[in-house]
């Protein structure tokens, strides 16, 4: 069982999933490219030097724009980004909130620092992590309140 839990662990980590939801979308994203330069793209530059295609669509000067394909290729992307967005990053979000963590959730507001410019300092900070200057709600974008 040891395996198990080792398994289990390694498919749990942040990045991996990450880059997994990542990985997945770009190839859902390049499948509609691919479909756009090859039914759109390709045959409007082979309409420029004339030829032939089979299929349904709209003939110009002899060649398909296959939009069939396209919109094909549309609903592809958008249902595979759905399976994997309720597949994938909601259990996962569910899981990793069980354990305290945040995941695919939007950043927490902060402040940036008007002397060295750093950003990401939370709200409640009253003086720059970086350079120690005393922040003001004026000086870092009105986003704190007044301490």
């Amino acid at each position: 069982m040891a395996v198990f839990s080792g398994f289990k662990n390694f498919l749990m980590q942040g990045q991996l999933v990450v880059v997994a939801v990542g990985l997945s979308m770009a190839l859902a994203f390049s499948t509609l490219v691919s479909a756009f330069t090859g039914s759109i793209i390709t045959p409007l530059v082979n309409a420029a030097g004339g030829g032939g295609a089979n299929g349904l669509g709209v003939r110009v000067n002899g060649q398909l724009l296959d939009f069939g394909s396209l919109i094909s290729a549309i609903v592809y992307f958008i249902v595979f980004a759905a399976v994997v967005y309720f597949a994938i990053v909601v259990p996962y979000r569910s899981y990793q909130r069980k354990r305290g963590v945040a995941v695919f959730t939007e950043p927490p507001l902060s402040k940036a620092c008007p002397a060295c410019l750093s950003d990401g300092l939370p709200l409640e900070a009253t003086k720059c992590r970086y350079c120690g200057t005393a922040l003001t709600v004026e000086g870092s974008g009105g986003l704190a309140e007044p301490a």
